[in-house]
Parts: C-alpha cells; structure tokens; sequence
C-alpha cells in the first residue's frame, strides 16, 4: 500500500505541478489574496473527484466517446480564449489592475471561473482521469493507497501555489509586474487553446 501511496502521489505531483489554466488562475488570485481558501479547496476537491473516477476506470470509457472528448475540446478553447482575452484586457490597464489587487473580487465569478477552469479544460481531464487513471495497480488496496496519494498532491498543490503566492505581493505593488502577469497568463491560455483544437485541424 505504502508503494501504491507513494507512486499516485509521485505521479499526481508531476502532472499538477506543470504550467496551466488552472495553476495560473490561482497564482493570481493569491496575490490577489481573494478568496483563495475556498478556490484552492475547490480545485483540489475536483481533481480529487476525477482521479477517483479515473481510478475506478472511467477514462477507458471517455476515451472510447470521440464525441465528448470532441466537446470538451471545443468548449475548453472557447472558454480558454476569452479568458486570454480578459487577461490581455487587464494588462493594458496595469494602474486598474494594481487597485483592483487591493479590494474584493466579486466571489460568483470566481468560483464559476474557477469551475470553468476545471471542467472546460481536457488537459484536466487527460491528467486526471486518464493518465492518473490508466496508471493505477490493479489490486484493491494498492490501488485505493495509490487513489489517495494523487488525491493528497492536489491539496498540497493548490494550497501551497494558492497561500505561497502572497510571498510576491511586494513585488506587485509595481503595476507593470501585473502587466508582465496577465502578458504571461494570457500567453499561457492561448497556447493551451491552439493545444486543443490542433488535433481536430488534422
């Protein structure tokens, strides 16, 4: 069990860790320091969710559904577009953007964005549910010890990037680090967009 524990966290660990929508997302919103508890718990909870899934042998069935897989590719870029868009948006209004670090983000719209986030992104869903999920032992306690320790790299994850962040906030109190952020997350969001949507233009 102690090496089913120790793989699901190694692996889940490698795969969070990665640059992405919903790392960046959080990054922000920590130095922001706006409803960062519930945002963090949010994401940990839902990869905890989909790894289950993905443990339990779902992802065979989402890979063999070209259809969803389909949607959830499309949606995701949608989303993922407009989202660099705002991020572009706020870059050109670095003095707005540093007020705005200083007050209350409205809590609604960051929890539907976190959520969108999360269940708009396949990369997600191929890390969780299937990579995750594909790599798990086949006996019954390794592979719930094996469940538990990719669940476990999630928390850790999202509440050390989400709390950690506020380390940088004296460097953001420069608006044109706030420029240099949203540059870089909207950069990051295009990419994983075209990322996407590639695969279906062949």
């Amino acid at each position: 069990m102690l090496i089913g524990f120790l793989t699901g966290f190694g692996l889940g660990a490698s795969l969070i860790i990665a640059i992405g929508a919903q790392n960046a997302f959080i990054l922000r919103q920590g130095i922001l320091r706006q409803h960062v508890f519930i945002l963090c718990l949010i994401c940990a909870i839902a990869d905890s969710l989909l790894i289950a899934v993905g443990v339990a042998g779902v992802g065979a069935i989402m890979q063999s559904s070209p259809s969803l897989l389909f949607s959830i590719r499309i949606g995701g870029a949608i989303f993922l577009l407009w989202y660099a868009w705002v991020a572009f948006r706020r870059a050109l209004k670095p003095n707005v953007m540093n007020e705005a670090g200083q007050g209350e983000g409205s809590l609604r719209v960051a929890l539907l964005t976190c959520l969108a986030f999360t269940f708009l992104n396949p990369h997600v869903y191929v890390d969780t549910v299937l990579l995750v999920g594909a790599s798990a032992p086949h006996e019954g306690e390794a592979r719930l010890a094996y469940g538990a320790g990719a669940m476990l790299a999630s928390f850790i994850w999202f509440f050390a990037l989400g709390y950690g962040a506020r380390l940088l906030e004296p460097v953001f109190k420069n608006p044109k680090a706030w420029q240099v952020l949203d540059t870089m997350i909207g950069i990051v969001m295009l990419l994983i967009a075209f990322g996407l949507v590639y695969p279906l233009l062949g």
